[in-house]
């Protein structure tokens, strides 16, 4: 499945986002390039192409399934989006917050770069 071209990076990434939220594995991976990256910021990559993407949050949905991420603030700026979540990985329990800035091209995330 891919996006159409005139989808905006805010589109790009709220869809991205609601697709997490909903645990809709083939709706999230949709949202990323064959070759999408997630990083640390300047850090490690953690995950290099849509397979690798695809077992890691394959694994997160299976090991937490009431994870659920709320978008505190997002900010658009070009190619790149900038997420400020707080997540719980079960209703109640502790949270974490952490800032994840998004670089798309051609309507699919490329990159992530988490802050934590």
């Amino acid at each position: 499945m891919s996006a159409p071209a005139c989808i905006s990076t805010f589109d790009v990434v709220d869809g991205q986002f609601e697709a997490y939220n909903s645990q809709n594995l083939s709706a999230f991976c949709a949202y990323y390039a064959d070759n999408a990256v997630l990083a640390d910021f300047n850090g490690a990559i953690t995950a290099h192409g849509i397979d690798a993407i695809r077992a890691r949050h394959e694994k997160l949905f299976s090991d937490f399934p009431q994870n659920k991420a709320e978008l505190l603030a997002r900010v658009v700026i070009g190619s790149r989006v900038i997420d400020h979540e707080r997540v719980a990985r079960t209703p109640g329990g502790d949270t974490f917050e952490v800032a994840a800035i998004y670089t798309i091209s051609d309507a699919k995330i490329v990159r992530v770069d988490f802050v934590k």
